[in-house]
């Protein structure tokens, strides 16, 4: 009696488990049906902009325009193609990008000042990254300006984007060393009058992973989509940037190679393939099986060559000497 009932239990308990998990699956299909895929993260690409500020890289436009066309081919969501306000061979570097026709939407990065919106506006963009100051050390040391100036200049920033059909992602420079409740009133300010998205921009690669996830994790009730600007100044750019989508970003930044001044930027393969392998609750629209041949392009553009060891693209990312580890 005792076996056959034990038998009988266990059935039950594996018959349950059975449907549980076909529910489970319909319900999941159902959500992608109605939904679509609601946990895709958007990139945006500062390669050309944040890239070229690494020491001794110059691309002339003809090269902007070959990265720029192969982001835009493998699904980049929005490309960084200058600064407009730099200089006059920038501009016709980024009007010819404009001027390409592509899927993604093509900004220039811009100072909340009406000189660089205009220029920014010149080139026909779509959008700008508007980059505010936002820690005490930018806000007094380097504007001279009181928080309240920085506040207003921003709105008025902001207002002047829209006024002229820009969408607008207002990015707060040095945010991992300003004040929460600041940070958040400029964002909130920002959203208020118009701003599309906002960016959390960790400037002088000071986050570690734990605070990276704590601090957008306290800023995820923001109302406008969330991104993250890593710099890998302590080698965490990739992980702080990972952290971040946990935290609840819902876009990130990052060059290809992760080239950039100093120690560089979040590196867009190493993200991207770190998504699509280690976070199943994330993806995204890159078509990865191309992140090799647009690596080698800007390596050999920008004369920024890869280090041999280097994780996903570098020559020796999947090979070894011991054999120990090539059956898996």
């Amino acid at each position: 009696g005792f076996l056959w009932e034990f038998h009988f239990a266990a059935s039950f308990l594996y018959y349950n488990y059975y449907c549980f998990f076909l529910i489970f699956l319909f319900l999941n299909c159902l959500c992608y049906i109605f939904f679509g895929d609601f946990m895709k993260v958007k990139v945006l690409d500062t390669t050309l902009r944040d890239g070229e500020q690494t020491p001794g890289v110059s691309l002339n436009t003809m090269e902007k325009i070959r990265i720029a066309s192969k982001l835009d081919e493998i699904g980049l969501d929005y490309i960084e193609a200058g600064s407009a306000i730099t200089s006059e061979g920038e501009r016709e570097s980024i009007k010819k990008i404009t001027s390409q026709g592509f899927n993604a939407e093509i900004l220039s990065f811009s100072r909340p000042l009406t000189v660089d919106i205009d220029y920014c506006l010149e080139c026909d963009v779509d959008a700008v990254n508007l980059v505010v100051p936002t820690s005490d050390l930018h806000v007094f040391d380097k504007l001279k300006i009181t928080k309240d100036e920085l506040v207003g200049m921003s709105n008025s920033a902001v207002d002047y984007c829209k006024d002229h059909g820009l969408i607008v992602e207002l990015s707060a420079e040095d945010a991992s060393r300003s004040d929460l409740d600041f940070l958040r009133h400029v964002f909130s300010n920002a959203i208020d009058h118009g701003a599309d998205r906002v960016c959390v921009c960790d400037t002088v690669g000071i986050l570690t992973p734990y605070s990276s996830f704590e601090l957008f994790n306290s800023l995820r009730d923001i109302n406008a989509p969330l991104s993250c600007h890593c710099h890998n100044d302590f080698g965490l750019a990739v992980a702080n940037t990972l952290a971040a989508l946990k935290g609840g970003a819902s876009e990130f930044h990052s060059t290809v190679n992760g080239i950039g001044e100093r120690a560089g930027n979040t590196s867009f393969e190493e993200c991207v393939v770190s998504i699509d392998r280690l976070l199943p609750e994330f993806s995204t629209y890159i078509t990865i099986n191309e992140i090799y041949d647009l690596s080698k392009l800007v390596a050999r553009l920008t004369g920024v060559y890869i280090q041999p060891n280097k994780a996903i693209v570098g020559e020796n990312a999947f090979a070894h000497e011991s054999g120990i580890h090539s059956d898996g």
